[in-house]
C-alpha cells in the first residue's frame, strides 16, 4: 500500500467529523442498541415491556435511554396510540431496516466465532 493511499486510510479514522465509526457506528454499536434493534426486527411494532422481557438484563431506564437515542438517531419509530392507559410501540424506520442486513452478517460472524474470541 503506498504512503498516500495509508495516509487517506488514516484521515478518514482521525478526522473527528467525518470519521464513519465516530459518527455512525458508534450510535448503534452498543451492547444494548444492537440487541434491541434486532428485537424490533424479530418482531416488528414492539411494545416496551415485551422488549425488556426478551432482553432480561436491560434496567427500564437503560431500555428508555437506549430506545430514545435508537429514535434520536433515526433508526427507530414510536408510535403512540391514544388509549387509556397509553399504547406506545416501536418498530424500525426504513434506515433501521436497512441496516439489519449488515447486523444479521456480524451475527452471523459472532456466532461462527463465539467459542474462539469466548476463550477468556
Amino acid at each position: 500500500m503506498n504512503a498516500l493511499v495509508l495516509q487517506e486510510n488514516l484521515k478518514k479514522y482521525t478526522c473527528i467529523n467525518t470519521c464513519p465509526i465516530r459518527n455512525v457506528i458508534a450510535r448503534f454499536s452498543g451492547k444494548w442498541a444492537m440487541l434491541v434493534l434486532c428485537v424490533l426486527s424479530e418482531n416488528k411494532a414492539t411494545r416496551f415491556n415485551a422488549i425488556g422481557k426478551a432482553i432480561p438484563d436491560i434496567s427500564p431506564k437503560v431500555l428508555t435511554e437506549t430506545l430514545k437515542s435508537l429514535e434520536a438517531d433515526g433508526l427507530i419509530k414510536r408510535k403512540v396510540y391514544a388509549e387509556v392507559p397509553p399504547k406506545v410501540e416501536y418498530s424500525l424506520t426504513a434506515t433501521g431496516k436497512s441496516l439489519m442486513p449488515h447486523l444479521g452478517n456480524l451475527i452471523s460472524w459472532a456466532m461462527e466465532n463465539f467459542t474462539r474470541v469466548n476463550k477468556r
